[in-house]
């Protein structure tokens, strides 16, 4: 599975302690989209430009840190075609992937701990989508999407 990372500044450290967990995992390739230590960056860039990646098929899945996660997944789902989850427990973690078919799940070190990010980043990766009665909601999602899309494309003259 290739998964794309990223944080700002004021996740650094989880971030780090993240990928050093993974790198111990086997059949992950990750990629390090920073922020590097010491640089103060904008999360939205950094959610976009992984966001992006993920959408455009480069990477299966995405992982994102900031102080509460919340940032970087509004700016991640703006990306057409991403769900990004803020999960912080484990069954919303679960259910990040099984019900909505998440590609994203962004965490907040201010928010929880490293070992629960390492559990709670090892009950997303082995989730999957489930489909079932979830399946027309996340295609009511895709639709309303393109929808939006196209109105929007429509309207610009």
């Amino acid at each position: 599975m290739r998964i794309a990372i990223g944080c700002d500044e004021a996740a650094y450290r989880l971030k780090v302690e993240i990928l050093n967990y993974l790198k111990t995992k086997e059949n992950l390739e990750l990629t390090d989209f920073g922020a590097v230590e010491g640089d103060i960056v904008l999360y939205p860039d950094v959610a976009y430009t992984v966001a992006d990646a993920v959408a455009r098929g480069e990477y299966d899945r995405g992982i994102l840190f900031c102080g509460t996660g919340i940032g970087m997944a509004i700016c991640a789902n703006k990306v057409p075609g991403i769900r990004a989850a803020v999960c912080h427990d484990p069954f919303s973690a679960e259910r990040a992937r099984k019900s909505n078919n998440a590609q994203i799940l962004c965490m907040g070190e201010r928010v929880i701990g490293v070992e629960l990010a390492k559990y709670l980043v090892d009950i997303w990766l082995k989730s999957d989508f489930t489909g079932g009665s979830s399946a027309p909601k996340v295609d009511r999602i895709n639709q309303l999407e393109l929808e939006h899309i196209t109105n929007m494309q429509n309207t610009e003259c």
